[in-house]
């Protein structure tokens, strides 16, 4: 009895020395902490949820991580719109207008809008998606009404910490941006050219340049060779973190010269079928700690999603999650902790 007592004090303790040694990380004046999802789609039967739930319901339990943050980036999978005339595809994703309070509800301050869905409802949908995201003050990169619109980037500051986020995609090539239309930050891998006059841009005005980018077909557990090589270009050009997205399931983590690179952040919020061996319902919060010189930590926080809302993993979901990325990113060299943590060395 006296084993078991002292082994249940000695877990207490180290739980509340956990906890203690995060609230003072995450409280520390010069640092701050980036939220990253995959896939937010509001559209079909989340849309239908909300308008008998609440704008918090699809966030479940995740709320108060989303709300501790300094900043959070979602890719939005939806047109936000009251047009309900289709673009003939496969998959049609929309929200009505008022549920845009879901993502302010979600502390989400900017959303990438470079993807295969913010076209579904024609050019009226982009627009309308646009007004209303701006009406809302949350922010956006990738998409706009023109190529000069698409391919600006945003920049905030926190803490005296200056971020630019640029949005870009590979999906939808008739979906690009012209001088004289609107569209998407649309993109072929391999495209450095690019994404080195985008970077170009922006690059002296911040001290972290995040690019987040859809890329990529469904249901790839692994980025090929032609990706990683895109992606250490796409660094070497001049940007810290990339956030992937696009494959429904999250891929591995590498650290690139100290530089991050999330190859794919998987699904965070839909209605989608669920493949039992890859797991597309269950991916993760991904938290950055950042210092005006440096990146410090990534947290991966296990999510597991089920009747259209996102809650944090517990049980075999949770240690599916941890086990498969730490597989996953084991082939990039990068170790994650079994509390999902990688702390950067230099």
């Amino acid at each position: 009895m006296r084993l078991i007592l002292k082994a249940l004090i000695a877990a207490l303790s180290l739980s509340l020395l956990s906890i203690t040694t995060y609230q003072i990380l995450s409280t520390k004046k010069n640092i701050v902490i980036i939220g990253f999802t995959g896939d937010v789609m509001l559209g079909r039967l989340v849309n239908e949820k909300l308008k008998e739930t609440s704008p918090t319901y699809p966030w479940g339990n995740i709320l108060p991580l989303l709300k501790k943050t300094n900043l959070n980036i979602i890719n939005l999978e939806t047109a936000i719109t009251a047009h309900t005339k289709a673009t003939p595809k496969v998959f049609n994703f929309r929200t009505d207008p008022e549920h845009v309070e879901t993502l302010k509800k979600g502390n989400i301050e900017v959303v990438n809008l470079a993807n295969n869905h913010i076209l579904d409802f024609g050019k009226e949908g982009l627009y309308e998606t646009l007004n209303v995201l701006e009406k809302a003050h949350i922010k956006y990169v990738g998409a706009g009404k023109n190529i000069q619109e698409a391919q600006k980037a945003v920049i905030i500051e926190k803490k005296g910490i200056r971020f630019g986020i640029i949005g870009f995609t590979d999906n939808e090539p008739d979906w690009k941006a012209t001088a004289a239309n609107p569209g998407t930050n649309y993109i072929k891998v391999g495209d450095i050219d690019i994404v080195q006059k985008v970077v170009n841009n922006v690059r002296s005005q911040v001290d972290f340049l995040i690019a987040s980018i859809h890329w990529g077909p469904n249901m790839r557990e692994k980025p090929t060779q032609e990706f990683i090589d895109f992606a250490h270009q796409m660094i070497d050009a001049g940007i810290d973190i990339i956030h992937g997205h696009s494959a429904h399931i999250f891929q591995g983590i590498e650290v690139y010269k100290n530089k991050l690179i999330l190859y794919d952040t998987g699904d965070f919020i839909d209605d989608y079928m669920i493949d039992p061996k890859l797991r597309n319902d269950i991916s993760f919060f991904y938290e950055v700690y950042i210092e005006k010189n440096a990146l410090k930590k990534l947290k991966l926080t296990p999510v597991y999603i089920e009747n259209m809302q996102v809650n944090l993993a517990a049980g075999k979901e949770y240690e599916w999650a941890i086990n498969h990325v730490q597989q996953l990113s084991k082939e990039f060299d990068t170790q994650i902790s079994n509390e999902g943590i990688y702390q950067f060395k230099y």
